[in-house]
């Protein structure tokens, strides 16, 4: 999985810096008013193309290029109001516009457009931002990343980073606000999921402010003079008198206020206009008009196909006992786990350099971005997730494979070939990257992540190491078989959860049955699902589709068949919405074809 966050949490975080944000291409931001779009009558591809600046533009007007100002958004009500006013001003305006007149590419950028804003409107009508956080994450979370988005070269930028941190109290405050509402109307995160949350809050406050985490980068400066000195100073004083006490009062109020007042029930239906939001939230992460029981019973289909290889793993290895008895063996067998962090890590790193070499097998082009490994950091470990990639902060840095290091015991080395091919290479590291390097698109095209699309290549580039022979044990491929089995029983147990009435014990008990993922990963990735609906659902639906695509162009091609080509074809466009992705595809082959 990519490090990312739904958009009414990114939208709620500082948006010009966040890790969370997709592609992060540095480009010129206009602080200005938005522009009238054209009028749609007038169709001409200058014209699509003022009006994809115009979006743009109001994007990023929230960004100032005043180095001393401060990055915190405004996520006043009336602010929220006005952007959702806007971004359907510019619906309407895109669904008027001829597409007939765009060119091939210029017509997938109208159909990310629609995508795109029609989630921000979405989100917004059903008061989405009443919940700004998940089980793993949320925007007092996002903060600790700020400096980055401050040259510390600069002291008129450290000052700019300064009054910031001045501005996180009343950003919290709104926060909080925001949750009170929800509390108000039954839209809140289960009790359940909720349970420990405040630790990673918790963690930020310290009364030695040299140990914040927002001190951190003067720490890491090698000059020193007066005004530095004095900008160290000033930042002492409000890191102590103004963020500690804001992480303060958040904590106090999960602690007393929303945590114990929060809900048993899991579902999102159970939320005000519930089932309709849970049934937009399928459609947005998975770009299907699918609904949940037909994704349910694809997912049961899914994990009797793979019981089956299961089975073929335990036979090739001579296990006389049930998938089950195997799946306890490995869970609790010390060879499959690493003694140390850096051993886990190591392994990681060596995982990582043995695909690098493999890559030109399956490519014909290579991102320029390196890509690092690092453990996920301390003060979200433990109810994070096994692993994630974030993605460059800026065209001068790598991107990350993030592994987590937490309860070493639970993090099984017969998995991590396949947690390596998902989230660095040739999955999500690749594939952003690529994208990211597109000039010839738009910025919007560079920076926009569809998760169907995304996740579903993240799955796929896992099946791709078993044909090139990245798997180099049986318990390795029986690690893949269990992600694959992992990501068909999220199609199960999410809209078990959400819509068919499931407990959250009957999921957890799924997955134990089902996966050879440890307890503790299974609870905190069924507390992802309750907490973050819908979006489990793109991995297997992407990865179905992609490989149903492959199977047609390789039946439809014969000898004609190139995989370095078809999977150029398929990253070719950037993020895609499947629909779009299956039109590529048919191009693709008529191309081909037609040579």
């Amino acid at each position: 999985m990519r490090q990312g966050l739904p958009h009414f949490i990114r939208l709620l975080c500082i948006a010009s810096f966040c890790i969370l944000l997709t592609g992060c291409i540095n480009t010129t931001k206009d602080s200005s008013s938005p522009s009238t779009p054209k009028s749609a009558s007038n169709n001409t591809s200058a014209n699509f193309s003022d009006l994809l600046d115009s979006i743009w533009a109001y994007e990023q007007s929230g960004s100032s290029d005043d180095e001393k100002a401060s990055k915190i958004p405004n996520i006043a009500p009336a602010k929220l109001a006005a952007d959702a006013a806007q971004y359907q001003t510019y619906i309407d305006t895109l669904q008027a516009f001829d597409v007939n007149t765009l060119t091939h590419e210029e017509q997938i950028t109208h159909t990310i457009q629609l995508y795109r804003l029609h989630n921000y409107v979405d989100e917004y009508r059903f008061n989405a931002h009443f919940v700004p956080l998940t089980s793993e994450y949320g925007f007092h979370s996002s903060l600790l990343n700020l400096y980055y988005r401050f040259d510390f070269d600069n002291n008129d930028s450290i000052t700019g980073y300064i009054n910031t941190l001045e501005d996180i109290p009343s950003y919290f405050d709104q926060q909080i606000s925001y949750m009170r509402q929800g509390m108000a109307v039954g839209q809140v995160q289960p009790q359940a999921v909720m349970q420990g949350f405040e630790a990673s809050v918790a963690a930020v406050i310290t009364d030695n402010v040299i140990d914040s985490p927002f001190y951190q980068p003067f720490i890491q400066l090698d000059r020193d003079d007066a005004a530095l000195s004095e900008l160290k100073i000033q930042a002492m004083q409000v890191i102590h008198n103004d963020v500690n006490q804001a992480y303060q009062r958040f904590y106090d109020f999960l602690v007393n206020e929303y945590i114990p007042q929060a809900k048993n029930d899991i579902a999102v239906k159970t939320w005000p206009n519930g089932a309709d939001f849970y049934q937009n939230r399928i459609k947005h992460y998975t770009t299907t008009d699918l609904d949940a029981e037909a994704i349910h019973a694809i997912g049961l289909t899914e994990v009797a196909r793979i019981r089956s290889e299961m089975q073929g793993i335990l036979d090739n290895v001579g296990f006389s006992g049930s998938i089950n008895k195997f799946i306890q063996f490995l869970r609790t067998d010390e060879q499959f786990y690493a003694k140390t962090p850096d051993a886990l890590l190591k392994h990681a790193m060596y995982l990582s350099k043995r695909i690098d070499g493999m890559l030109p097998q399956l490519f014909n082009k290579l991102p320029r971005v390196p890509y690092g490994v690092a453990p996920v950091p301390a003060s979200i470990a433990p109810k994070y997730t096994t692993g994630r990639y974030v993605s460059p902060r800026n065209d001068t840095q790598p991107g990350y494979y993030w592994v987590n290091t937490y309860a070493l015991d639970k993090r099984p080395l017969y998995a991590l070939p396949a947690l390596t091919l998902h989230e660095a290479v040739p999955g999500h590291h690749l594939q952003i990257s690529l994208a990211a390097e597109m000039d010839n698109l738009p910025n919007v095209r560079r920076s926009t992540y569809i998760s169907a699309f995304g996740e579903g290549w993240g799955l796929y580039s896992e099946f791709l190491g078993k044909e090139i022979g990245f798997y180099e044990t049986p318990y390795d491929d029986f690690g893949r078989l269990s992600y694959e089995m992992w990501r068909a029983c999220r199609l199960v147990v999410d809209t078990g959860m959400h819509v068919l009435g499931w407990s959250r014990q009957q999921a957890l008990d799924y997955m134990l049955e089902n996966t050879a993922l440890s307890e503790h990963n299974v609870t905190t990735e069924i507390d992802r699902y309750i907490s973050w609906p819908g979006q489990a659902l793109s991995y297997k639906l992407g990865e179905i589709k992609i490989k149903a695509l492959r199977t047609k162009a390789e039946a439809t091609l014969g000898a004609e068949f190139d995989l370095r080509e078809f999977h150029a074809a398929i990253l070719a466009h950037g993020s895609v919405p499947l629909t779009v992705l299956e039109q590529n595809i048919e191009l693709y082959i008529q191309q081909v074809k037609g040579q």
